[in-house]
Parts: structure tokens; C-alpha cells; sequence
């Protein structure tokens, strides 16, 4: 008998890193599914650097939260209640829901998941938008060739992992930026990276791109910015693409950084930045997911994802992101 749904909720603005003040926890009613509707158990959740985004009261490319109202994100979960025909009672979905145990997803905006192919919290990473981001940043923007050089920051997340790994699928040599030797090592043994550098050990980066790429840098996949994206700027090859995707070196910050002036470093190569949101691709979703899907299955792709347990330590997931905490994808197992 369902008698009551945990929820976070959005307590408060953080001015720079936010911390658990953010978040409050309250207990209410399991919610009623309207017709066209689905009542989901989340089984598992998403967090994702974006949101620190969504905690301003400005607007940017992902809507603001209300103070006072849920903690939202993607979920994949068991559908408990139909009130739709395309599901039914059992069926596994993943869509956008909220931070909870049971949340409410309209039955036209969710996708069917397949254990068959991959465990449940891959649709979170992988075979979810982080997979989706990666595909269509690289293959759209950064447009790889053969024998090229791709540089990844941020290249043990969810997004750089696999960014790297499909760069190797296309012939590229392969360098990431990790925050660790545990992770640079995930990198280079596991996923087939040609070269890998812990930033946190490393203080000329320009000196170890040197090593790492002798050759130069023909595609740069940003997701960090700061001084990694400074010293790689200065390794861009002619006719060079950068495709922007992440900043989360400055998510915190509460004002405009000032660093090293990148522009000039653009025009010897004349190399094209170009920014990234994966919601671009919204009605090519489908061929992103069937290409993963299949390499996923083969072996092709590897994955993995950083699982906390207990939907009451999601502040903690999330919080955790910004220390570099998570290899892989960041998720939160909410129930059994």
C-alpha cells in the first residue's frame, strides 16, 4: 500500500557552491496519475552539473528552479499506474520526473527501456542524454576525421567518457583531462584513451599536451573551461573545432572569470568554437540511441556509473559532482 512519496525540494538560492541548505526533504501524498499520465517508482535518478545552473534566478539555457518547488530530473522507473494506452502497469520508462519516490510523467514524453540491452542506470548516462550530448557534440560539431587528434576535459564524466570512446570508433588518436590516477587509468586501460592526464598532478598543461598530443589538438570537446581550456587553446591546429559543452569549472562562480584572452589564439589555426546543447537534436534522438544501443551491446562502448544508494542522500550525488567525486555517470539508486 502506497501512503506517502518523499520529495526534495529546492529550499534555497546558494550564493557560489551550494551546499545541503539548498535542499529540504518533505513527505506528501503519493501523487494521482490525470489521464495521458503515468505514476513511475523511480528506481533510479539522475544529477547532473547543469542543475547548478537551474539554481540561479536568471535565465540560461535550462529553465530556473522555483524556490519551494521540486527538485527535477531525469528518472528511470517502473510504471506503477497507467492512465495512458501506449504503457502498462510494469513496464519500465525513463523521462523527466522529480527528485522522489514516485513521481507523475506524461506517458508522451517518456521512452521504453530495455534491460536486455543494459542495466537500468545506463539510460541515465550512456544510452540517456549524456550519450545523446556526446554523439551529437562530436559528430556534429567537433567532425573528427581519421588520424586526427581529439582533446576531452572532463573525459572520466559521463559526457567525456563517452565522447572519447567514439572518437577511437572514428580513427582518432584520443586524449583525455581526469581529476585522478584511478580515472586517467579507467581512461587509457579500459577505455582505449591514447593518452591521459591527471590535472590535479599536473601543473605546465601545456607541457603535457605536448607529450600527449605532439601533434597538436584538431578537435577539443570542452566540458571544464578554466586553465585546461587555456593551455589547449594554444595547441589548436589548423582549421581546429572546439565544441563547448560544459563549463563546470566556473559553475560557482557569482562572477564573470578573467583569465588568459582566448581570441587571439583563434586566428592563426582560424579554428571554430561552437556551443553545445543536445536539445538541438531533439528530433534525431532516435538514431543516437539505436547507434549507442548497438555499441553498447557489442562491447564497443564501455560504461559505468557511480551509484549512491537512498533517494534521502541525492543532495550528497549531486553535491559530489563538483569535487569530482563520480567516475562515469553520477546516478542515485532510489529503490529496489
Amino acid at each position: 500500500m502506497r501512503e506517502s512519496n518523499r520529495e526534495w525540494i529546492f529550499a534555497q538560492r546558494p550564493d557560489g557552491e551550494p551546499d545541503m541548505e539548498s535542499f529540504e526533504l518533505q513527505e506528501s501524498a503519493v501523487p494521482e496519475p490525470r489521464h495521458g499520465e503515468l505514476l513511475v517508482r523511480v528506481r533510479y535518478l539522475s544529477v547532473d552539473p547543469y542543475m547548478r545552473g537551474r539554481m540561479r534566478d536568471t535565465e540560461s539555457y535550462a529553465e530556473p528552479w522555483d524556490v519551494g518547488e521540486p527538485m527535477e530530473g531525469t528518472v528511470v522507473g517502473e510504471v506503477i499506474e497507467s492512465e495512458s494506452e501506449r504503457y502498462d502497469e510494469g513496464d519500465l520508462v525513463t523521462g523527466n520526473g522529480t527528485w522522489a519516490d514516485y513521481t507523475v510523467l506524461d506517458a508522451a514524453d517518456v521512452a521504453p527501456v530495455d534491460p536486455s540491452i543494459a542495466d537500468l542506470p545506463a539510460y541515465l548516462g550512456v544510452l540517456g542524454m549524456p550519450g545523446r550530448t556526446a554523439y551529437y557534440g562530436l559528430l556534429e560539431v567537433g567532425d573528427p576525421k581519421p588520424g586526427e587528434t581529439v582533446v576531452v576535459s572532463g573525459a572520466a564524466g559521463a559526457v567525456g567518457s563517452v565522447v572519447g570512446q567514439i572518437a577511437k570508433l572514428n580513427g582518432c588518436r584520443v586524449v583525455g583531462f581526469a581529476g585522478s590516477d584511478r580515472k586517467t587509468e579507467w581512461l587509457t586501460e579500459e577505455l582505449g584513451f591514447d593518452a591521459a592526464i591527471n590535472y590535479k598532478d599536473v601543473e605546465d598543461y601545456r607541457g603535457a599536451l605536448d607529450d600527449a598530443a605532439p601533434d597538436g589538438v584538431d578537435v577539443y570537446f570542452d566540458n571544464v573551461g578554466g586553465p585546461i581550456t587555456d593551455a589547449v587553446f594554444t595547441k589548436l591546429n589548423l582549421d581546429a573545432r572546439v565544441a563547448v559543452c560544459g563549463q563546470i569549472a566556473h559553475y560557482n562562480d557569482e562572477g564573470v572569470p578573467t583569465g588568459p584572452r582566448k581570441l587571439p589564439q583563434l586566428i592563426a589555426p582560424r579554428a571554430t568554437v561552437q556551443g553545445l546543447l543536445v536539445g538541438d537534436y531533439v528530433t534525431r534522438f532516435e538514431e543516437a540511441s539505436q547507434q549507442l544501443g548497438t555499441w553498447v551491446a557489442s562491447g564497443q562502448i564501455e560504461h559505468r556509473e557511480s551509484i549512491v544508494d537512498g533517494l534521502e542522500n541525492a543532495p550528497d550525488a549531486f553535491l559530489g559532482l563538483f569535487s569530482g567525486d563520480n567516475i562515469g555517470k553520477q546516478v542515485v539508486a532510489v529503490s529496489e
